[in-house]
């Protein structure tokens, strides 16, 4: 394999797993955890992720219960998550937060869809992008006498098929969500 064929691959892979990172983030009607991955909390004038202050658990399905490891954080860990784009509301008993995630509306869940077939789209845009990278990568090598026509042509045929796999890799991520996003 060509080393502009294997710097696109792990490109594309890096792609995928920034998608699957973005849609981690798109709240369903189901309670997960990584809901909170980018939820930071004030712990003594640091900006600490939520996972690193306290216990995230999952005892029901539409059921989220954090237990910070620190009681005084619970203020600080609820206006953290009031504050967050999240729309949850947070109820404290004093050493716990529960948080009950609502059903999402018909409404929510098709604007929820819409952006995660736009961060999709973005995907499938940079493996294209990355495509063209990796046979601009290679003309200059045939330019410069390091790889003869044939083997240009087929390295070139190599980097499309890796890049139609990486697009149906995306799509199949995509489909997931939207399966979960739209499940009642």
């Amino acid at each position: 394999m060509h080393s502009a064929i294997a710097s696109s691959e792990e490109r594309m892979k890096k792609t995928v797993a920034s998608l699957k990172d973005g849609f981690a983030s798109l709240r369903t009607g189901r309670a997960s955890a990584s809901l909170f991955d980018k939820i930071k909390v004030d712990y003594y004038g640091e900006k600490s992720p939520l996972s690193q202050v306290a216990n995230i658990s999952i005892p029901e399905a539409r059921l989220i219960v954090i237990q910070p490891w620190d009681k005084a954080l619970i203020g600080e860990i609820e206006k953290a998550i009031r504050s967050s784009e999240l729309s949850l509301n947070p109820s404290n008993d004093g050493k716990v937060i529960r948080i009950a995630i609502p059903p999402l509306t018909e409404e929510r869940r098709k604007e929820l869809a819409k952006a995660a077939k736009n961060q999709a789209e973005q995907s499938r845009v940079a493996v294209r992008n990355i495509r063209r990278d990796g046979n601009d990568e290679l003309k200059k090598f045939l330019k410069s006498g390091d790889l003869t026509e044939d083997e240009e042509a087929r390295n070139s045929e190599e980097l499309q098929k890796l890049t139609d796999s990486y697009i149906t890799k995306v799509n199949q991520v995509l489909e997931e969500k939207e399966k979960e996003i739209m499940e009642v």
